[in-house]
Protein backbone atom coordinates (compact mmCIF):
# COMPACT_ATOMS: atom_id res chain seq x y z
CA UNK A 1 0.00 0.00 0.00
CA UNK A 2 2.61 2.15 0.77
CA UNK A 3 4.40 1.26 -2.33
CA UNK A 4 1.83 2.34 -4.77
CA UNK A 5 1.39 5.96 -2.87
CA UNK A 6 4.97 6.87 -3.20
CA UNK A 7 4.59 5.97 -6.69
CA UNK A 8 1.56 8.25 -7.30
CA UNK A 9 3.61 10.92 -5.79
CA UNK A 10 7.13 10.27 -7.85
CA UNK A 11 4.70 10.21 -11.15
CA UNK A 12 2.49 12.60 -10.67
CA UNK A 13 1.84 13.76 -14.14
CA UNK A 14 1.20 10.02 -15.51
CA UNK A 15 -1.59 9.50 -12.91
CA UNK A 16 -2.87 13.04 -13.28
CA UNK A 17 -3.31 12.18 -17.35
CA UNK A 18 -5.13 9.07 -16.95
CA UNK A 19 -7.46 10.67 -13.97
CA UNK A 20 -8.49 13.38 -16.28
CA UNK A 21 -9.04 10.85 -19.07
CA UNK A 22 -11.51 9.14 -16.90
CA UNK A 23 -13.22 11.78 -15.46
CA UNK A 24 -13.62 13.27 -18.96
CA UNK A 25 -15.16 10.22 -19.87
CA UNK A 26 -17.44 9.30 -17.04
CA UNK A 27 -18.49 12.97 -17.10
CA UNK A 28 -19.61 12.65 -20.86
CA UNK A 29 -21.13 9.29 -19.50
CA UNK A 30 -23.09 10.61 -17.13
CA UNK A 31 -24.09 12.91 -19.70
CA UNK A 32 -25.68 11.00 -22.31
CA UNK A 33 -26.95 8.71 -19.39
CA UNK A 34 -29.20 11.85 -18.16
CA UNK A 35 -29.67 13.08 -21.95
CA UNK A 36 -31.30 9.12 -22.21
CA UNK A 37 -33.15 8.78 -19.16
CA UNK A 38 -34.91 12.55 -19.94
CA UNK A 39 -35.90 11.37 -23.63
CA UNK A 40 -37.07 8.16 -22.44
CA UNK A 41 -39.41 10.45 -20.05
CA UNK A 42 -40.19 12.80 -22.69
CA UNK A 43 -41.21 9.69 -25.18
CA UNK A 44 -42.94 7.68 -22.71
CA UNK A 45 -43.67 8.59 -19.03
CA UNK A 46 -46.60 8.03 -19.46
CA UNK A 47 -46.15 4.49 -19.83
CA UNK A 48 -42.79 4.48 -17.82
CA UNK A 49 -44.73 5.53 -14.66
CA UNK A 50 -47.32 3.15 -14.19
CA UNK A 51 -47.00 0.30 -12.10
CA UNK A 52 -45.24 -2.99 -12.79
CA UNK A 53 -48.26 -4.94 -14.86
CA UNK A 54 -49.26 -6.27 -17.85
CA UNK A 55 -50.02 -4.44 -21.27
CA UNK A 56 -52.55 -6.45 -23.84
CA UNK A 57 -53.22 -5.64 -27.21
CA UNK A 58 -55.01 -7.45 -29.91
CA UNK A 59 -52.80 -10.27 -31.67
CA UNK A 60 -53.52 -8.71 -35.42
CA UNK A 61 -52.14 -5.62 -34.52
CA UNK A 62 -48.51 -7.89 -34.92
CA UNK A 63 -47.11 -5.40 -31.54
CA UNK A 64 -48.79 -1.77 -32.89
CA UNK A 65 -50.72 -0.43 -30.31
CA UNK A 66 -52.00 2.34 -32.63
CA UNK A 67 -53.59 -0.88 -35.28
CA UNK A 68 -55.22 -2.81 -32.02
CA UNK A 69 -58.68 -2.81 -31.68
CA UNK A 70 -60.40 -4.31 -28.39
CA UNK A 71 -63.65 -5.79 -29.09
CA UNK A 72 -66.89 -4.08 -26.70
CA UNK A 73 -67.30 -8.23 -25.38
CA UNK A 74 -63.63 -9.01 -24.60
CA UNK A 75 -63.09 -5.57 -22.99
CA UNK A 76 -65.98 -6.17 -20.96
CA UNK A 77 -64.98 -9.72 -19.90
CA UNK A 78 -61.37 -8.92 -18.81
CA UNK A 79 -62.98 -5.47 -17.03
CA UNK A 80 -65.64 -7.78 -15.52
CA UNK A 81 -62.74 -10.66 -14.29
CA UNK A 82 -60.03 -8.37 -13.40
CA UNK A 83 -60.94 -5.76 -10.44
CA UNK A 84 -57.91 -3.42 -11.49
CA UNK A 85 -57.98 -3.77 -14.74
CA UNK A 86 -58.31 -0.48 -17.41
CA UNK A 87 -58.63 0.01 -21.28
CA UNK A 88 -56.84 3.01 -22.61
CA UNK A 89 -56.81 4.33 -25.86
CA UNK A 90 -53.65 6.96 -26.88
CA UNK A 91 -54.26 9.13 -29.84
CA UNK A 92 -52.12 11.86 -31.58
CA UNK A 93 -53.56 15.25 -31.80
CA UNK A 94 -53.69 18.73 -31.16
CA UNK A 95 -55.44 21.18 -29.32
CA UNK A 96 -56.24 25.04 -30.41
CA UNK A 97 -55.44 27.26 -27.23
CA UNK A 98 -57.10 30.98 -26.94
CA UNK A 99 -55.24 32.67 -29.58
CA UNK A 100 -55.40 30.01 -31.99
CA UNK A 101 -51.99 28.59 -31.91
CA UNK A 102 -51.98 24.56 -32.27
CA UNK A 103 -50.32 22.84 -29.11
CA UNK A 104 -49.29 18.82 -30.14
CA UNK A 105 -50.58 16.72 -27.46
CA UNK A 106 -51.02 12.98 -27.27
CA UNK A 107 -54.94 12.17 -26.47
CA UNK A 108 -55.60 9.74 -23.54
CA UNK A 109 -58.81 8.29 -22.51
CA UNK A 110 -59.83 5.54 -20.18
CA UNK A 111 -62.02 3.28 -17.91
CA UNK A 112 -62.57 4.24 -14.59
CA UNK A 113 -59.11 3.72 -12.87
CA UNK A 114 -56.61 3.98 -10.75
CA UNK A 115 -53.33 4.57 -12.95
CA UNK A 116 -55.30 7.34 -15.39
CA UNK A 117 -57.02 10.71 -14.88
CA UNK A 118 -60.74 10.31 -14.99
CA UNK A 119 -62.85 13.30 -16.63
CA UNK A 120 -66.07 14.47 -17.51
CA UNK A 121 -67.44 15.53 -20.63
CA UNK A 122 -65.94 18.86 -21.64
CA UNK A 123 -63.09 18.39 -19.37
CA UNK A 124 -59.47 18.42 -19.54
CA UNK A 125 -56.77 17.37 -18.19
CA UNK A 126 -52.90 18.36 -19.08
CA UNK A 127 -48.99 17.52 -18.22
CA UNK A 128 -48.00 20.69 -16.38
CA UNK A 129 -45.59 21.31 -19.54
CA UNK A 130 -48.50 22.76 -21.45
CA UNK A 131 -48.92 24.97 -18.45
CA UNK A 132 -45.42 26.62 -18.98
CA UNK A 133 -47.33 27.36 -22.58
CA UNK A 134 -49.04 29.91 -20.72
CA UNK A 135 -52.12 27.75 -20.64
CA UNK A 136 -54.20 27.59 -17.12
CA UNK A 137 -56.42 25.95 -14.81
CA UNK A 138 -60.64 27.12 -16.60
CA UNK A 139 -59.07 27.89 -20.27
CA UNK A 140 -61.11 26.74 -22.76
CA UNK A 141 -59.11 24.62 -25.73
CA UNK A 142 -60.76 23.62 -29.10
CA UNK A 143 -59.71 20.79 -31.32
CA UNK A 144 -61.57 20.90 -34.95
CA UNK A 145 -62.95 17.57 -34.86
CA UNK A 146 -64.74 18.48 -31.78
CA UNK A 147 -67.94 20.67 -31.65
CA UNK A 148 -67.75 21.94 -27.99
CA UNK A 149 -64.76 23.20 -26.07
CA UNK A 150 -62.36 21.61 -23.41
CA UNK A 151 -62.23 23.46 -20.31
CA UNK A 152 -58.86 23.03 -18.55
CA UNK A 153 -59.29 21.07 -14.98
CA UNK A 154 -55.70 20.31 -13.73
CA UNK A 155 -51.89 19.42 -14.33
CA UNK A 156 -50.43 16.23 -13.55
CA UNK A 157 -46.16 15.84 -13.87
CA UNK A 158 -44.02 14.01 -15.59
CA UNK A 159 -47.19 12.89 -18.28
CA UNK A 160 -46.01 12.87 -21.32
CA UNK A 161 -45.84 10.34 -24.79
CA UNK A 162 -43.89 10.39 -27.78
CA UNK A 163 -42.55 14.07 -26.79
CA UNK A 164 -45.99 15.40 -26.47
CA UNK A 165 -47.92 16.60 -23.37
CA UNK A 166 -50.63 13.82 -22.43
CA UNK A 167 -54.26 15.28 -22.64
CA UNK A 168 -56.66 13.32 -20.51
CA UNK A 169 -60.12 13.31 -22.29
CA UNK A 170 -63.37 11.60 -21.66
CA UNK A 171 -64.57 8.22 -23.28
CA UNK A 172 -67.32 10.32 -25.03
CA UNK A 173 -65.51 13.08 -26.26
CA UNK A 174 -62.61 10.58 -27.52
CA UNK A 175 -65.51 8.62 -29.43
CA UNK A 176 -66.40 12.35 -31.19
CA UNK A 177 -63.16 13.11 -31.94
CA UNK A 178 -62.15 9.76 -33.80
CA UNK A 179 -65.13 7.79 -34.08
CA UNK A 180 -64.91 4.80 -32.25
CA UNK A 181 -65.34 3.78 -28.58
CA UNK A 182 -63.26 0.96 -28.86
CA UNK A 183 -60.02 0.77 -26.85
CA UNK A 184 -56.39 0.29 -28.50
CA UNK A 185 -55.09 -1.43 -25.00
CA UNK A 186 -55.79 -2.94 -21.54
CA UNK A 187 -53.37 -2.71 -18.56
CA UNK A 188 -53.71 -5.23 -15.38
CA UNK A 189 -50.74 -4.09 -12.20
CA UNK A 190 -49.05 -7.05 -11.40
CA UNK A 191 -50.74 -9.73 -9.06
CA UNK A 192 -49.15 -13.00 -9.04
CA UNK A 193 -49.62 -14.66 -12.24
CA UNK A 194 -50.08 -13.23 -15.49
CA UNK A 195 -53.52 -14.33 -17.05
CA UNK A 196 -53.68 -15.18 -20.88
CA UNK A 197 -57.02 -14.37 -22.66
CA UNK A 198 -58.15 -15.73 -26.42
CA UNK A 199 -57.05 -13.36 -29.44
CA UNK A 200 -54.90 -10.99 -26.88
CA UNK A 201 -50.94 -10.40 -26.50
CA UNK A 202 -49.45 -9.97 -23.48
CA UNK A 203 -46.30 -7.85 -22.39
CA UNK A 204 -44.35 -6.42 -19.66
CA UNK A 205 -43.71 -3.02 -18.93
CA UNK A 206 -40.55 -3.14 -20.79
CA UNK A 207 -41.92 -5.53 -23.54
CA UNK A 208 -44.84 -3.12 -24.18
CA UNK A 209 -42.32 0.21 -24.29
CA UNK A 210 -40.10 -1.61 -26.70
CA UNK A 211 -42.79 -2.23 -29.46
CA UNK A 212 -43.05 1.84 -29.57
CA UNK A 213 -40.51 2.20 -32.41
CA UNK A 214 -39.38 5.62 -31.83
CA UNK A 215 -38.74 4.74 -28.09
CA UNK A 216 -36.66 1.73 -28.82
CA UNK A 217 -34.60 3.30 -31.68
CA UNK A 218 -33.93 6.67 -29.60
CA UNK A 219 -32.82 4.02 -26.47
CA UNK A 220 -31.00 2.17 -28.42
CA UNK A 221 -28.82 4.46 -29.83
CA UNK A 222 -28.36 6.18 -26.67
CA UNK A 223 -27.44 2.91 -24.91
CA UNK A 224 -25.04 2.03 -27.20
CA UNK A 225 -22.74 5.34 -26.90
CA UNK A 226 -23.20 4.71 -23.43
CA UNK A 227 -21.69 1.49 -23.30
CA UNK A 228 -18.97 2.01 -25.27
CA UNK A 229 -17.84 5.16 -23.53
CA UNK A 230 -17.61 2.40 -20.74
CA UNK A 231 -15.51 -0.09 -22.85
CA UNK A 232 -13.46 3.44 -23.88
CA UNK A 233 -12.18 3.10 -19.76
CA UNK A 234 -11.73 -0.79 -18.95
CA UNK A 235 -9.47 -0.22 -22.41
CA UNK A 236 -7.98 2.90 -20.99
CA UNK A 237 -6.81 1.46 -17.66
CA UNK A 238 -5.62 -1.90 -19.82
CA UNK A 239 -3.39 0.21 -21.88
CA UNK A 240 -1.96 2.52 -19.15
CA UNK A 241 -0.98 0.03 -16.71
CA UNK A 242 0.05 -2.08 -19.26
CA UNK A 243 3.13 0.61 -20.24
CA UNK A 244 3.27 1.41 -16.70
CA UNK A 245 4.30 -2.00 -16.24
CA UNK A 246 6.33 -2.97 -18.85
CA UNK A 247 8.71 0.28 -17.83
CA UNK A 248 8.70 -1.52 -14.39
CA UNK A 249 9.75 -4.77 -14.80
CA UNK A 250 13.16 -4.44 -13.27
CA UNK A 251 11.31 -3.03 -10.32
CA UNK A 252 9.13 -5.96 -10.16
CA UNK A 253 12.27 -8.62 -10.23
CA UNK A 254 13.36 -6.77 -7.46
CA UNK A 255 10.71 -6.39 -5.55
CA UNK A 256 10.50 -10.46 -6.05
CA UNK A 257 13.51 -11.30 -5.49
CA UNK A 258 13.22 -9.91 -1.55
CA UNK A 259 10.17 -11.78 -1.33
CA UNK A 260 7.62 -9.36 -2.37
CA UNK A 261 4.60 -11.49 -3.30
CA UNK A 262 2.80 -11.41 -7.19
CA UNK A 263 -0.93 -10.64 -5.26
CA UNK A 264 0.85 -7.89 -3.50
CA UNK A 265 2.29 -6.43 -6.81
CA UNK A 266 -1.40 -6.79 -8.23
CA UNK A 267 -2.83 -4.97 -4.99
CA UNK A 268 -0.19 -2.13 -5.71
CA UNK A 269 -2.06 -1.61 -8.96
CA UNK A 270 -5.50 -2.24 -7.90
CA UNK A 271 -4.99 0.47 -5.13
CA UNK A 272 -3.80 3.18 -8.05
CA UNK A 273 -6.78 2.23 -9.84
CA UNK A 274 -9.49 2.70 -7.09
CA UNK A 275 -7.48 5.97 -6.12
CA UNK A 276 -7.86 7.05 -9.36
CA UNK A 277 -11.19 5.86 -10.13
CA UNK A 278 -13.07 7.31 -6.91
CA UNK A 279 -11.74 10.98 -7.32
CA UNK A 280 -12.83 11.02 -11.07
CA UNK A 281 -15.82 9.77 -10.46
CA UNK A 282 -16.65 11.90 -7.52
CA UNK A 283 -15.74 15.17 -9.82
CA UNK A 284 -18.01 14.02 -12.96
CA UNK A 285 -20.49 13.30 -10.22
CA UNK A 286 -20.28 16.85 -8.89
CA UNK A 287 -21.01 18.08 -11.73
CA UNK A 288 -23.40 16.35 -13.88
CA UNK A 289 -25.75 16.75 -10.59
CA UNK A 290 -24.90 21.05 -10.70
CA UNK A 291 -25.81 20.30 -14.65
CA UNK A 292 -29.26 18.88 -13.64
CA UNK A 293 -30.29 21.53 -11.51
CA UNK A 294 -28.78 24.68 -13.97
CA UNK A 295 -30.23 22.89 -17.27
CA UNK A 296 -32.48 24.51 -19.22
CA UNK A 297 -35.90 23.99 -18.53
CA UNK A 298 -37.28 22.35 -22.09
CA UNK A 299 -33.82 20.02 -22.04
CA UNK A 300 -35.12 16.56 -21.52
CA UNK A 301 -32.24 16.09 -19.00
CA UNK A 302 -32.44 13.94 -15.98
CA UNK A 303 -29.84 11.96 -14.11
CA UNK A 304 -31.41 9.71 -11.13
CA UNK A 305 -29.08 8.39 -8.32
CA UNK A 306 -29.61 4.93 -9.01
CA UNK A 307 -28.63 5.35 -12.52
CA UNK A 308 -25.76 7.11 -11.48
CA UNK A 309 -24.78 4.42 -8.56
CA UNK A 310 -24.74 2.06 -11.51
CA UNK A 311 -22.73 3.81 -13.72
CA UNK A 312 -20.07 4.12 -11.11
CA UNK A 313 -19.97 0.51 -10.04
CA UNK A 314 -19.80 -0.06 -13.58
CA UNK A 315 -16.41 2.11 -14.14
CA UNK A 316 -14.84 0.52 -11.10
CA UNK A 317 -15.34 -2.94 -12.16
CA UNK A 318 -14.63 -2.21 -15.57
CA UNK A 319 -11.40 -0.05 -14.32
CA UNK A 320 -10.45 -3.56 -11.96
CA UNK A 321 -10.67 -5.43 -14.56
CA UNK A 322 -8.44 -3.55 -17.13
CA UNK A 323 -5.97 -3.02 -14.95
CA UNK A 324 -5.92 -6.96 -13.94
CA UNK A 325 -5.78 -7.92 -17.62
CA UNK A 326 -3.08 -5.60 -18.04
CA UNK A 327 -1.03 -7.00 -14.87
CA UNK A 328 -1.00 -10.42 -15.73
CA UNK A 329 2.43 -10.20 -16.93
CA UNK A 330 3.24 -9.30 -13.71
CA UNK A 331 2.89 -13.17 -12.95
CA UNK A 332 5.60 -14.26 -15.63
CA UNK A 333 8.16 -12.08 -14.39
CA UNK A 334 11.60 -13.81 -13.26
CA UNK A 335 13.80 -11.99 -10.43
CA UNK A 336 16.62 -13.02 -12.08
CA UNK A 337 15.89 -11.91 -16.05
CA UNK A 338 14.18 -9.03 -15.18
CA UNK A 339 17.00 -7.57 -12.73
CA UNK A 340 19.34 -8.28 -16.01
CA UNK A 341 17.05 -5.64 -18.06
CA UNK A 342 17.24 -3.53 -15.64
CA UNK A 343 14.49 -0.57 -15.61
CA UNK A 344 13.52 0.91 -19.06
Amino acid sequence: MNIAWKEMKKSKAKFMILGSIVFLVSLLTFMISGLANGLSQESAGLIKDLPAGQFYMTKEADQTYSMSRVDRRIQKQILSKEKDATAFSIQMGFLNDGDGKQQSVAFVTATSSKQFKNVEKGEIVLDKSMEDNGIKIGDALTNNQYKGKFVVKGFVKHSKYSHASVAYISMEDYKEIYGTDEMQLIFIPEGGTVPTFSGMGSFSNQQFLNTISSYKSEQMSLNMIIWFLVVISGMLFAIFFYMMNVQKIGLYGILKAIGVKTSSLFKIMWTQMVFITVIALSIAIFLSQIFTRVAPTGMPFSLTTETTVQLSIVFLMIGFIGATLSGLQIKSVQPLQAIQQGEV
